[in-house]
């Protein structure tokens, strides 16, 4: 899927939402507990009363791989199901990999062949040898962490280069751009930092931008859109655990809808501009 085929989707679904299957079974509706693979279960019903408002899905790999075969087991069959159910949507692993030559290679085939993910989140730290075996991978995106909410982040994302004036993040963004183009690379950016989207927009002016953090951890929606928007809307705007967490009960499905149709309203009113 590439940069125009996603914004004909986004037109269609008046909606930029992401939603991230940070499936914990720790956290899942307890009677699910009963069923062969509770994730995958969980995940299911999900997918099945959301995908109409989705543009992508994010499993975030780690709550998978921590379980072992058998959390690898069930993200494979939520990839499977969504693709099955729908070909509207991106499926991002949330994987933050960072690694060069015939590792970073080996990652990418995890990804792209084996698990059959539309897109990747990936660490730059080590440059362009880094994202380069991704973009081998026709159709796929290889999603580069640029400026994150963590609390941490000014450790070295506001590093200033002495010599050319910018701020390492910056440079992450103007140099990730070379080394692919709008159907290939987007990048993260937290929505917590919604007030630098702008300054994000004069490196990264027509990428998408993958946008984490509206909902539970506070992003505002409305200031993500203002700042970030482009032409193409360039933004999937992720919710996690405000939506597939909104309710523990046997109907955390209708509920999850619910949640979702609130922000994939508020979009389409963004959205009018544009389309």
């Amino acid at each position: 899927m590439n940069r125009e085929e996603l914004f004909n989707i986004i037109k269609k679904k008046q909606s930029f939402l992401c939603i991230g299957l940070d499936t914990d079974i720790n956290k899942i509706p307890p009677y699910l507990l009963d069923s062969e693979d509770p994730v995958f279960e969980f995940n299911k019903q999900i997918v099945d009363k959301t995908h109409d408002l989705a543009i992508a899905y994010k499993p975030n790999i780690a709550f998978y791989e921590s379980m072992g075969a058998k959390g690898w087991d069930s993200l494979s069959k939520t990839v499977n199901y969504i693709k099955k159910t729908t070909d509207e949507v991106l499926i991002i692993a949330d994987a933050k990999r960072g690694d060069i030559g015939n590792t970073s290679a080996m990652y990418a085939k995890t990804f792209f062949s084996t698990y059959n993910f539309d897109a990747v989140t990936l660490a730059p730290y080590m440059g362009y040898d880094t994202v380069s075996p991704f973009l081998a991978y026709e159709g796929k995106w290889s999603i580069i962490l640029a400026l994150t909410s963590n609390s941490s982040a000014a450790d070295f994302q506001y590093l200033r280069d002495k010599s050319s004036g910018e701020l390492l993040y910056e440079s992450v963004l103007s140099t990730g751009c070379k080394w692919g183009n709008t159907d290939n690379i987007m990048f993260v950016v937290g929505a917590t930092k919604a007030e630098s989207l702008r300054n994000v927009r004069k490196f990264a002016p027509d990428n998408f931008l993958l946008v984490p953090g509206v909902g539970a951890q506070g992003g505002s929606l409305e200031e993500v859109a203002k700042n970030g928007m482009n032409s193409h809307c360039g933004l999937l705007v992720n919710s996690s655990r405000g939506i597939i967490y909104a309710s523990k009960e046997r109907d955390f499905a209708d509920i999850a809808r619910a949640k979702a149709v609130e922000l994939q309203t508020e979009m389409s009113e963004y959205l009018k501009e544009l389309v």
